[in-house]
């Protein structure tokens, strides 16, 4: 029995009609209308125009063809023409829903589920992209759960520390109703999530591991990147480099270091002071971390590099997306989901500023699929990341997003962004995404499930942190203090 929501009057045109309210209906509920050409016709209530005469405005989203694609009408509907709720097999046939797959939420305003194919965020890439504070990284613990839970290998890139969280299972009461109402099951994720630091303990004392790149072979771009060189410093880098390159076939940051103290330009001391620096982080090492441990199935490793200098940190990704990428094409390491967080830092929009991380994450996003390497790129500052890597991303997941420069990105950089997209975007609830993807006929907002996990952030970081060294005895506690102090970027540049 089809529930009566109203009867068509007023206007109506090919895309859009105002009906008269006659029954429950809310903005963005799904309806159906008949029609004698089409058939049933999928539409959705765009606003309530009149409250007090119960008008509304609903668009058409079409109907299925003999061949299953959603169409448009082929002429404007009658008026008169009755108004229904549309039920959920319609909606999910209509709009391509299926059933199994990686859980995002539920369809907004319906308890009908949403679900991604595994294969296309794997192949096709993903972005999450919303204002600070919208949900981002709550949505993208989401998909990590749900990759976690069908083995895919995840590697992390996590800048501040907001990711180690997912060991622990959600406590959150109102959260746990939830997961309960959906027969989800909160859960931690210890036994599979693997903390790296390129730090160390003390300034990280949740990391399970030190994460180190290898000090062989230092590229001048490499080295440029980490500290701003005058052109006669420059070129007296480029002129050691080379000529170790001559003699050498390996060399280290100490053959860098000798090599430039020789020189007798006298522009090579702030050089020298800058490379002993670098070598003091440890970052640089003879064993470094290997890509085959950071890449397992059933494994989520995360490179949490709280404490890192910005620079520092784009050079540790460079490294990682390199050897991640090479890794795949050798067939060295399983298929596998790369997640950067943060990643207007790591391939910035061209314009705002260079990162060394920038090239090989444009490689990645257009050639990573062939060898089943995807992406799922975060941010929060659309329109500071590369338009070309967005662009590659074939599912978007967009929460709420206000700024003019933001919204104006998206709407150049993704075809499906329309004017009312962008209004939508604007004004979306906490947890409500609008999502695109290549197996949904059309854009539809998700309210983004609970999570199985429980959510990190700057406020549980530093509650953890706190926690931490209140347990520890007093001169490891003012070891720690003393070390958090003495960031990466002081020991770096400043000492």
């Amino acid at each position: 029995m089809y529930k009566l929501v109203g009867t068509i009057s007023g206007e109506v045109g090919l895309h859009e009609f105002d009906f008269v309210v006659t029954g429950d209906v809310r903005r963005n509920e799904y309806i159906k209308i008949w029609s004698e050409l089409d058939g049933w016709i999928l539409g959705r209530v765009l606003s309530i125009v009149d409250a007090d005469k119960k008008v509304a405005t609903a668009e058409i989203l079409g109907y299925k063809d003999d061949r299953g694609f959603l169409k448009q009408p082929k002429s404007t509907l009658a008026r008169d023409v009755k108004v229904f709720k549309a039920d959920q097999t319609f909606i999910m046939d209509s709009l391509g829903l299926k059933s199994g797959g990686i859980h995002l939420g539920t369809l907004e305003g319906r308890n009908i589920p949403v679900y991604l194919r595994k294969e296309e965020l794997i192949q096709k890439h993903c972005s999450i992209l919303a204002k600070t504070g919208s949900g981002k990284s709550y949505t993208s613990g989401v998909l990590i759960e749900e990759l976690l839970e069908k083995n895919v290998p995840l590697l992390i890139i996590d800048p501040h520390g907001e990711y180690l969280s997912l060991k622990y299972e959600n406590r959150n009461d109102d959260e746990r109703k939830q997961l309960e109402k959906l027969d989800i099951a909160p859960k931690g994720y210890a036994s599979k999530v693997v903390i790296y630091t390129p730090a160390n303990f003390s300034i990280n004392p949740e990391a399970d591991k030190l994460f180190r790149i290898d000090g062989i072979n230092l590229s001048v771009s490499e080295l440029y990147d980490l500290f701003p060189l005058s052109d006669a410093q420059l070129g007296v880098l480029y002129q050691c480099i080379n000529d170790i390159k001559a003699k050498k076939e390996f060399y280290t940051i100490e053959d860098i270091i000798k090599k430039v103290t020789e020189s007798k330009s006298s522009a090579k001391w702030r050089m020298v002071h800058f490379l002993e620096r670098i070598r003091e982080t440890g970052i640089l090492s003879d064993s470094p971390t290997r890509i085959e441990d950071l890449v397992k199935v059933g494994q989520a490793a995360i490179v949490d590099m709280k404490g890192a200098d910005p620079k520092l940190q784009q050079l540790i990704v460079y490294r990682i997306c390199k050897e991640v990428f090479e890794g795949r094409k050798m067939d060295k390491i399983p298929p596998l989901m790369l997640v950067v967080e943060e990643a207007h830092n790591f391939c910035p929009e061209r314009g705002f500023e260079k990162a060394v991380s920038s090239n090989i994450m444009r490689t990645i996003a257009s050639e990573g699929r062939k060898f089943g390497l995807g992406m799922l790129v975060i941010s929060q500052r659309p329109a500071r990341v590369d338009k070309n890597v967005i662009s590659q991303c074939n599912t978007q997941i967009i929460l709420r997003v206000t700024n003019a420069n933001d919204i104006r990105a998206l709407s150049r950089g993704l075809e499906f962004m329309s004017s009312e997209m962008e209004e939508e975007i604007k004004r979306v609830p906490l947890g409500v995404a609008l999502l695109s993807s290549p197996s949904i006929e059309m854009p539809i907002l998700v309210d983004v499930r609970p999570r199985r996990s429980e959510h990190g952030g700057r406020a549980v970081e530093m509650v953890t942190s706190e926690k931490i060294k209140a347990e520890l005895p007093g001169e490891e506690r003012n070891a720690v203090e003393k070390a958090e102090k003495k960031s990466m970027l002081s020991r770096l540049l400043f000492e």
